[in-house]
């Protein structure tokens, strides 16, 4: 359903949603043998003699494990590190800012979510498909990459990405698209990666996002996993209540494309609310899931 004003040709902000896609896209040129999952990122600045930041890997990245100093929430929040890098001094190169930043810990040893490294997987998926700095191109090439290989073949014809003046692909926050075409995007990875018997992705990459962190049991590669957590500590989903093998896309503002392959459902919900919102509205959207038996 439908609030006044919105219908089933709206496109809808991902915000960061948009993280999922990134990782489908990074997983398509880890199958074209463009990138690989489990070697130094491919990051020129950090190949310097000496620097530290050349033992993230892509896995690192992926698992936001990198160990970087990024703060996706701050007070205030202008000081967080995503805020800048959205919409103060990083904006106009967003990969060149979050790649900027020195370690806070050992790549690998620590569970930090952030926006920023999903722009540099985006940074990085740009310089796997062009050799070219200028920002039409690398802008080009990106979107064109994601139209062929995954949102026409998926019918998610109404899908629209955002870039920054650089030419990166904002991959951690704005991709627009309509509710139907977020069905969609979660119904290919219910379907491990396959839509009408055609294997967009390969079915061990859809495996391998959904496979817990060893820093964090509740996510993938830039996925939400339905995984339980250590007692006292609080989920964003609600493992007590939906099968563990259940897993999301979250935006910020409330947005969740929740798949459960248990129950052979995808659930898709984008309407904006608050924190206390939320919290309400999760445990109704497990109301609705509890009504599909496990299979």
């Amino acid at each position: 359903r439908y609030a006044p004003g919105y219908d089933k040709d709206t496109r809808f902000v991902s915000w960061s949603m948009a993280k999922t896609v990134t990782a489908i896209m990074i997983g398509m040129l880890v199958a074209d043998g463009q990138l690989r999952l489990d070697a130094p990122a491919p990051v020129p600045r950090w190949q310097r003699t000496g620097d530290p930041r050349a033992e993230i890997t892509l896995r690192h990245l992926l698992q936001m494990r990198s160990g970087l100093e990024h703060t996706e929430a701050g007070d205030p929040p202008w000081e967080s590190g995503e805020v800048r890098m959205l919409f103060l001094d990083g904006r106009d190169d967003m990969a060149d800012y979050a790649t900027a930043q020195p370690l806070e810990a050992e790549p690998g040893e620590k569970f930090e979510y952030s926006s920023n490294t999903t722009v540099i997987l985006a940074a990085i998926a740009a310089r796997a498909l062009t050799d070219s700095k200028d920002p039409n191109v690398r802008r080009k090439a990106v979107a064109d990459y994601l139209k062929a290989r995954l949102f026409e073949p998926l019918g998610m014809t109404s899908a629209v990405p955002e870039f920054d003046r650089a030419g990166t692909l904002i991959g951690g926050s704005l991709i627009h698209a309509t509710a139907r075409d977020w069905a969609k995007f979660g119904e290919l990875l219910r379907n491990k990666g396959s839509y009408r018997g055609e294997q967009l992705v390969p079915r061990q990459w859809v495996d391998e996002m959904v496979e817990p962190s060893p820093r964090s049991p509740q996510y993938g590669l830039q996925t939400w996993l339905n995984r339980p957590l250590p007692e006292g500590e609080e989920h964003p989903l609600f493992p007590d209540r939906a099968p563990h093998s259940a897993f999301s896309l979250i935006g910020h503002m409330g947005q969740y494309v929740f798949v459960s392959p248990a129950q052979k459902l995808t659930v898709v919900r984008l309407g904006h609310s608050n924190a206390e919102e939320r919290k309400a509205m999760l445990q109704q959207l497990a109301d609705v899931i509890e009504l599909y038996p496990a299979s």
